[in-house]
């Protein structure tokens, strides 16, 4: 039985990686595509590669569920067309145990998907849109196209470039009363970070009383704010590209400051129930396997295989702003195909028994 499961484990594990690897290597190849539409004496091809390949571990998560199903359908599929199946389930082994034998390989790459999702993506993904940032950077422009916009309270806030190790350049600060008047207008061209707290470098200050003008230069002051590098590295970020924690530390921020916090707590809960997306789509490869596409051909299998994927991933999208808008729980989003893929599986593998 130890033989048996350690074969069985080692087929679906190459077949997962295979297709995993496939998706990754088209998907870098558009990335990269994509990036030569920004080519230019500043951002080179190679400046597009690194920043193509630094964004790779971001996708490993995100694509584990899909080439699961895939690589589940493939790897039993090819055991179904050389009749291993029904000599296994001949030697007495019950789809339970052939259920647990498929889904312990997916689980591995799962939980190596979520490491590399907490602790490697979200530090090259940081370095990868600070080093393409400083690459598209125009010295001449106040306020860059690609920078990021921030509110805290009455400041709003504009960052050309945000740098993981707690630089920023291109700083512009707009403050308001409260009667959303503008009061000042501050622009300067590098903040630091240190000992707690941010100092600003080459600034310009306008200020807008009583129907005057006026304007302030200085070379370096303090500038008192809530954000910190570890809170920055996260809001230049896209959420589904944050680790959990970064998830969630940063949705609770955006409370604190009576700011919409929903699209992070979205991309928290699909984040935290990745593994049972995981789980319910090899449950439906299974099912399947054992069920209707048990003597139809590889190729039917892995279109059959995608199709299911992206009514998956698609009925998740559709969900997800869906859940912003009528007000109900982020978690529901992610939870309802999951349930369904379950559920599916659940009554294809009664039937097939």
């Amino acid at each position: 039985m130890r033989k048996l499961s350690r074969y069985l484990s080692t087929v679906i594990f190459s077949s997962i990686t295979l297709v995993l690897l496939l998706l990754l290597g088209l998907d870098l190849i558009a990335a990269l595509i994509d990036e030569t539409d920004k080519l230019d004496d500043r951002y080179t091809f190679l400046n597009a590669l690194q920043f193509v390949l630094l964004s790779v571990p971001g996708n490993v998560f995100d694509f584990l569920p899909f080439a699961a199903l895939v690589g589940c359908l493939a790897g039993l599929g090819a055991l179904a067309n050389n009749s291993e199946l029904v000599v296994i389930r001949s030697a007495g082994v019950s789809t339970a145990r052939v259920v647990w034998m498929v889904m312990r390989p997916a689980l591995v790459l799962m939980l190596i998907g979520m490491a590399v999702s907490e602790y490697i993506a979200p530090r090259t993904e940081s370095i990868a849109q600070s080093q393409r940032a400083i690459a598209l950077r125009d010295a001449g422009s106040v306020v860059s196209e690609d920078g990021l916009w921030h509110r805290e309270a009455n400041q709003f806030m504009h960052f050309n470039v945000v740098q993981p190790n707690g630089v920023l350049y291109g700083v512009t600060i707009f403050q308001f009363n409260q009667q959303r008047q503008l009061q000042t207008a501050l622009y300067a061209e590098r903040a630091i970070y240190q000992s707690g707290q941010w100092l600003l470098e080459d600034l310009v200050e306008t200020r807008f009383t009583a129907g005057q003008l006026s304007k302030v230069t200085d070379r370096s002051r303090s500038w008192q704010t809530k954000l910190s590098p570890e809170l920055l590295n996260i809001l230049v970020l896209d959420p589904i590209d944050l680790s959990i924690e970064g998830l969630y530390q940063y949705a609770g921020y955006l409370d604190g400051q009576g700011l919409n916090s929903g699209s992070y707590r979205l991309a928290f809960w699909k984040k935290v129930l990745q593994p049972l997306s995981t789980v319910s789509l090899v449950l439906i490869a299974i099912s399947f396997i054992f069920g209707p596409l048990r003597e139809v051909t590889m190729g039917y299998r892995i279109f059959i295989g995608v199709l299911i994927g992206i009514i998956f991933r698609t009925a998740q999208d559709m969900l997800a702003p869906a859940s912003l808008v009528y007000g109900f729980q982020p978690i529901y989003a992610s939870l309802v195909p999951i349930l369904v893929c379950s559920v599916v599986g659940c009554w294809f593998l009664r039937k097939a028994n």
